[in-house]
């Protein structure tokens, strides 16, 4: 892992400005109740509604050139990174330099996003679509490693950079590697950014950081666990640095009924536990409420330290789950999906 220089703050942060921000921005997300009410909305009725929202002018910007799912698709991951850019312009110091931590992990996002892309051969213009400039690599960076003719010209223009060492992972084959790998790059990041960083709030927000770790690994269990998965085979796949890692760890290989039986007792519990025991096949419904259990973490924390970097971290948790319902919510209309099988995947806190 690559060794880290992290600034110091020597003076009091204050916060009472980016926290006041992100207050009137959280007015502005959409209400739960709306999620089942755009189940029923033709496309064209879901574009309309968000352009009544603060996805208006990415909506009307983009409605020349795209329609339907693709307007909707296009328009809600610029709006996010327009959104998180705007946060990172208007900090300065210590909150300017976390938010920047926390907001890498869409430079994770997209880099991914180029290797998948190139290794499937999408072209530029399809790679494009899903890439999102919210974090330090700008929109005009991706452009160019989007015209990179192959999976090795992406990667060796990270050369010097903290993602070589995890991009090295890559054989020529297979990709998954090369992703656990930039995934645990990121959390490493993170834990080093917030232990060494922060002042008042700085244990919690480390506390969310660990268990949004332990959340991630619960879900790569039920994924391994029910799909057979040999243990030392899930074990690499966890993401060391959370508080329940070694407890985890243990449960990697375990039959379904063992697995879920040693869940009982832990905070995250009560979320999952009506349709984990009823419900074996209920991955995905499963996770939905893990990531919702999540959100609301966030915002629990945030209550301790008004004052802090946890108002921030909870409004950008929230905008983020957001833009991947109103996709979840396009994508399955176009597919056809039941509206019931759509719910199941839409994260309400």
């Amino acid at each position: 892992m690559p060794v880290l220089r992290l600034p110091k703050f020597g003076k009091p942060v204050k916060y009472a400005y980016i926290t006041g921000r992100v207050r009137a921005m959280k007015t502005k997300l959409i209400p739960a109740e709306m999620y089942p009410r755009m189940m029923s909305m033709e496309m064209a009725e879901i574009a309309r509604y968000l352009e009544e929202t603060q996805y208006k002018d990415e909506i009307d910007a983009l409605s020349k050139d795209y329609s339907g799912t693709e307007l909707i698709e296009h328009a809600t991951f610029a709006n996010l990174a327009k959104t998180f850019r705007k946060l990172a312009e208007v900090s300065i110091d210590e909150p300017a330099f976390l938010i920047l931590e926390y907001l890498r992990r869409w430079d994770v996002w997209n880099i991914k996003t180029l290797l998948r892309g190139k290794h499937y051969g999408a072209s530029e213009t399809e790679i494009m679509k899903y890439l999102v400039p919210a974090g330090e690599l700008s929109a005009e960076h991706l452009d160019e490693l989007a015209k990179k003719e192959t999976v090795q010209d992406i990667i060796s223009a990270f050369d010097g950079t903290d993602y070589a060492s995890a991009l090295a992972q890559y054989d020529g084959k297979n990709l998954a590697p090369l992703e656990n790998a930039l995934d645990k790059l990121y959390y490493f990041r993170m834990e080093r950014s917030v232990g060494g960083t922060l002042s008042v709030g700085g244990g919690l927000l480390l506390k969310y950081v660990r268990r949004e770790i332990d959340i991630r690994n619960l879900i790569t269990l039920f994924r391994m666990n029910k799909a057979g998965v040999d243990a030392a085979i899930i074990q690499e796949n966890l993401i060391p640095g959370g508080k329940l890692h070694d407890e985890l760890s243990r449960m990697a290989g375990q039959p379904f009924g063992e697995f879920l039986r040693g869940l009982e007792g832990y905070p995250f519990w009560s979320s999952i536990s009506d349709i984990a025991t009823a419900d074996v096949d209920a991955i995905s419904r499963i996770e939905a409420r893990l990531k919702a259990y999540l959100i609301r973490y966030a915002w629990a924390l945030s209550n301790y330290h008004p004052l802090s970097i946890l108002p921030v971290l909870g409004y950008m948790v929230s905008k983020e789950t957001e833009v991947a319902n109103i996709r979840k919510i396009v994508r399955g209309k176009e597919a056809g999906l039941p509206a019931e099988l759509i719910e199941e995947q839409v994260v309400v806190a």
